[in-house]
Formats: structure tokens, sequence, C-alpha cells
């Protein structure tokens, strides 16, 4: 398995060039397929990854345009584009490839189902230009971050409801805490509502949001405005950057030295509304924490294996730090003179156009698609059609049970003969084979069986001997009575 980095890089000034969405090895920074066409801002790039036998996809929406471009990764071209009712500023897609959000500026929201086009549901959501969208890492909620400085939390479920169709949607909740513009949302791993939520906004904050109890369990304070975030997959740490370029790390855990219980590791924050963690630049323990980009900072991603740090910048630059020690240890410089407006970590695809996997037995790229079907994309519906709602209907691609000649083994074909040879080698590392190990076993049995055999006729000889010897015993005692008695 190879992790790789998808960027996507666009002109500094809207309408000045050609951007392009392209992927990268994270190792070396080798570039292995490129995307051309495609200029988008943040947060307007979101992709689903190959996996269940079918082909992965992303969707970019360009600028200043009301058009969303969609790329699959069997070709470097342009698939289609699709003709969006209002020009996009942000846009989310479910893990599972189900449902797509996109805001805009005017503060309302569309969610499509990806499969079918069909646009379930359109609403005024703020008052004003929306930032950012994310889903839930089940898919079950949508998050919503806006110029208004609200932060609100969708139920998916409601918002497809077919009873709720001509009402208008109320959030779930909604986070009020922030003063001034939210700029990026990270949602932690859990299933909605037990997830934690941490927003980034221009008020020089970052908040920690707990969704069960939709209350704020922490407040860090920094001393820049903050324009983006990213959150450690084991929600240990996160990073938080400004424009100005730099980079906060921000452990959530410390360790304490107790008089009697010694060393000890406890959470940080948590406290409430209360609760303010200042990071301040003159702190020692801060300086130690502060990475220095020098450059404006658009957006910040963590690899697979949560140790290194990537740092995409306005003047098209990558940096890639190692978050044990801050070092840097190599840059991306292909993008100088455009500026990243997004970054994010994934498996190479096994049918990414040019690095086909050979675990496919194709003869060429052009058979990817036969043993990979694309992931079903149609043009997005522009209004709402409650008839076509009531009557689409939706492909769906079942797992594959066996394996087909040319064909993808699934992931739950597990012979019994290959199931019993791995189970007697961990149960009996000894043992040549099965039937070895069965029939030593059965011999083992025997023997025991035939010495419990044994036993038992000792343990009758014995009891019959005692018998005999307690009932002679007792008839001469009766006889010598009688006699005595006469």
């Amino acid at each position: 398995m190879q992790e790789v980095v998808l960027c996507a890089a666009a002109p500094q000034t809207p309408g000045s060039g050609s951007g392009a969405i392209v992927l990268h090895d994270v190792q070396t920074g080798t570039s292995l397929a490129s995307f051309k066409q495609s200029n988008s801002g943040p947060h307007c790039i979101s992709f689903v990854e190959t996996r269940d036998g079918q082909g992965g996809f992303i969707l970019a929406a360009q600028q200043e345009k009301s058009v969303l471009n969609v790329y699959n990764f069997q070709k470097d071209q342009l698939a289609f584009k699709i003709i969006l009712p209002e020009k996009p500023s942000c846009l989310a897609v479910d893990t599972s490839g189900t449902f797509c959000a996109g805001g805009t500026s005017q503060g309302r929201i569309y969610l499509w189902e990806v499969a079918s086009g069909i646009l379930y549901n359109s609403w005024d959501a703020h008052y004003r230009r929306i930032n950012v969208l994310k889903f839930t890492h089940d898919g079950a909620a949508l998050i919503s971050g806006s110029e208004d400085a609200a932060v609100s939390i969708w139920s998916v479920a409601r918002l497809v409801d077919d009873d709720t169709q001509n009402e208008l949607p109320t959030p779930y909740c909604t986070l009020s805490d922030h003063t001034l513009p939210v700029k990026d949302i990270v949602c932690g791993l859990g299933a909605f509502p037990t997830c934690r939520v941490l927003t980034a906004s221009l008020d020089h904050t970052v908040k920690l949001w707990d969704l069960s109890s939709q209350s704020l369990l922490t407040t860090f304070h920094f001393p820049k405005p903050i324009s983006s975030t990213v959150w450690d997959i084991t929600e240990r740490l996160f990073f938080a950057a400004s424009l100005d370029g730099s980079i906060y790390q921000v452990n959530l855990f410390r360790q304490r030295t107790e008089k009697h219980a010694g060393q000890t590791i406890e959470a940080v924050g948590g406290a409430g509304v209360s609760d303010l963690i200042r990071v301040a630049d003159e702190d020692s323990n801060s300086r130690k924490c502060l990475i220095t980009v020098g450059q404006p900072i658009t957006v910040l991603t963590i690899s697979l294996t949560s140790s290194l740090l990537l740092v995409g910048t306005s003047t098209g630059l990558i940096h890639i730090y190692d978050i044990a020690s801050h070092q840097l240890l190599r840059t991306i410089s292909t993008y100088k003179g455009m500026s990243i407006s997004h970054l994010a970590t994934m498996l190479k695809p096994p049918d990414l156009v040019g690095h086909i996997s050979l675990s496919l037995g194709l003869g060429s790229s052009a058979d990817a698609k036969d043993i990979i079907p694309m992931r079903p994309v149609v043009p997005f519906h522009r209004i709402k059609d409650s008839k076509l709602r009531d009557a689409h209907e939706v492909t769906m691609m079942l797992p594959v049970q066996d394996e087909t000649p040319g064909g993808i083994p699934s992931a739950y074909d597990y012979p019994e003969a290959d199931f019993q040879r791995d189970y007697a080698f961990f149960v009996q590392p000894n043992a040549m084979s099965t039937s070895e190990a069965s029939s030593a076993r059965v011999a083992s049995l025997e023997a025991e069986v035939e010495n419990l055999r044994e036993q038992l006729w000792k343990a009758k000889g014995i009891n019959d001997v005692m018998w005999e010897t307690a009932v002679r015993k007792v008839m001469t005692q009766e006889k010598r009575e009688a006699v005595v008695e006469d």
C-alpha cells in the first residue's frame, strides 16, 4: 500500500490561468497523476476513494462559476461538467459517496444524491456566506460554518425525509460561541452524535465541542486569527494555522507528576464555556509547539500514519514536516506562482491511471473500467421535483462473493482449507497439518480413556474387598453376641 497526497492548485487571482488536481507520492513528492482544467478554491474539492469494487471520483467546484467538474481515477481527463443552481462557495461529499452538499455565498445549502442527481433539499441555512461544509464520518450529519460566525449541525435523515419536504429544515443544534467568521471545521471519529468537533475562527480561537450534549468543552485562544486546522486521527493533538505563516501545535493530553501516584496522563480542558486555554508566542513551552513557515498558509493535513504534517501555502509550495521533531523534510515546489487550495492524504487507488495495480490482472488501463466499474455519478438536478424523487431508481453494486476469472476476490472469501490451516498454525504451531493434529489428539484421548478404565477396575476391586471384609466382620460380631445371650 502506498500513501499519496491529493492536492489542488489554483491561480492566485481567479480567472488568470488554469489550475490542476494532482496526486503525489507523500514520501518522495513524485507526481503520479494529474487532472487538468480545474480552478477550485478552499473547501471546494471532495473525493471518494476506490473501494468495495467500485472506482472513486473527484468533485471540484470551480471558482466564480456555477460549474462542478467530475473526475475519476481511471482517466486523467475531465469526465463531465455539472451545471449548478448557484455559484458554490464550498462543497462536501460523505465518505460513502451517497450525498453531496454545496454551500453558497448567500448562505444557502443544497443536498443532492450522487447516484441519481436528485435534489433532496435546498434551504437558507445561514445569513451570510458559507465557508465550509463537513459530513460526520458516518454520514449521519452535515456541519456548516459561515461568515455569520455560527456553526450549524444538520441531521441528514431529516433533510431527506419525505414528510418534511415542505417544511424549513431546522438544525439539530447551533454552535454560536464564535464572534467572527468560521473558517474551518474538523469532525472527530465516532458515530453522530457521539463525536466531537473542532471549529476555527478569525476571532483567534479554536473551540472543541461535544455534539451529544451540544456543549462547548474548551476554547483555545491564539495570538493570531486562525484560518485552518487539522486534527490527529487519535485526537491527541491538533494544529492551527494563521495566514501569517504560524502553525501552533496543541496537545490535548499532558503529563502530570503527583506525590503519591507518580506521573499520570490527563486530558487538557473540558471544563466548559469558562475553560479558556491561551496559546502564546512568548511562552517557552509554546515555542516548542510552534512552526514558522514564513508564507501565508491556506490548508493543513496529516498523513495516514500521523507522522507527517503537510502544509499548503498561497505561494504554491507544499511543505512536509515531521510531527515529532517539527523538522522540514521536503518541499514540493511544482506550483510556484499558484495557491494550494486543497490537501488530503489517501491510499493510492488501485485503478489510478498510469499506475494500475498488477493484482488486478489487467492487460491495459483501458480494461480497468471492466474490472472496477465507476461509482455512479450523474448530473445534479437544479430544482426539487417530487415526481422524479418518487420514481427515481439508484443502481447499487453488491459485494463480490466469489472469485471469478479476471475478477476481484471478495474480502469475505475464506476457503475452508485455508481457514483450517491458519487455525492449526495459531492454535497448535508444532502441528504439521490439521489431519495430523486431529489424529494425534484422538490417540491421546484413547490412551487417556484406557488409563481411566484401568483405574476404574482397580477401584472396583478395592471396593469389593472392603465390602466383603465389612460384611464378614459384622456377621462374626453378631454370632458372638448370639452365643453370649444363650
